[in-house]
């Protein structure tokens, strides 16, 4: 198994996040540092180490839905000292780690595991799953404004991928909509609304995929149901569970 690999199931990163880590040399194979990604493990002989602990595959996983009140960061620790989704989850049964990000003043749908591969899957827009966000604009939305949202908005050189918006209400003052995006980009749908010229007034995630918000409560959470786990699973294109291949 390579090593990067072996670091995303043990949900220390994603692959990508782990290829980083290694070229910092902060992980050991057998006492030695190494900083090559593409180096090969086999966990039931090698003994792989991360920040002075040793790993090893957890024999199950947990994936975690959290509703993530405003005003929190996606990061598990913050030398900053602001509010974390970690003070939200004390009581997991297991260590994880936030699946793609939210920004602090964004509410919503958190996906949280220790299954690395899984969570790069679901981030990375090749893999394409949809994130459904209601939102709150200011002023009304032209259809002028819908298209040019739906077509895709010039951010940093580079325009958005094709979006579904869907109008639920309006008035003189602000617009309620649903948008259907598979980017994560930096702040991009209030970045795509103020370029249209409606900035953003409230903002909370609805959908991953095939998992729901539902009715949790903001600022608690549930662990997925299995039937969950298998659409999720299925939607990036890995083995269900039952395949042993979790």
């Amino acid at each position: 198994m390579r090593l990067n690999r072996f670091l995303a199931r043990c949900g220390v990163a994603s692959r990508r996040g782990a290829d980083r880590l290694i070229s910092t040399g902060r992980v050991r194979i057998n006492g030695v540092v190494v900083s090559e990604a593409g180096v090969r493990v086999d966990p039931t002989v090698d003994v792989v180490e991360f920040a002075g602990e040793v790993l090893s595959l957890p024999d199950q996983h947990t994936y975690i839905a959290l509703n993530k009140p405003a005003g929190y960061v996606v990061t598990m620790s913050d030398p900053q000292g602001r509010k974390t989704v970690a003070e939200l989850i004390a009581d997991a049964p297991r260590a994880v780690v936030p699946v793609g990000r939210l920004d602090a003043p964004t509410e919503g749908l958190l996906l949280l595991t220790d299954d690395g591969e899984l969570a790069h899957r679901i981030a990375h827009p090749s893999f394409e799953i949809d994130k459904v966000y209601r939102v709150v604009a200011r002023g009304v939305l032209k259809p002028t404004d819908v298209d040019a949202l739906e077509d895709g908005i010039e951010l940093d050189g580079r325009r958005t991928a094709p979006a579904v918006v869907e109008v639920l209400g309006t008035d003189r003052n602000e617009t309620h909509a649903l948008i259907t995006i598979h980017e994560g980009r930096k702040r991009q749908i209030r970045r795509m609304f103020e370029a249209v010229g409606h900035p953003v007034k409230r903002l909370s995630r609805t959908s991953i995929g095939p998992i729901h918000l539902g009715n949790i409560r903001s600022g608690r959470w549930r662990q997925l149901t299995p039937d969950e786990l298998r659409a999720l699973r299925a939607a990036v294109g890995l083995p269900t569970v039952e395949d042993g291949q979790a």
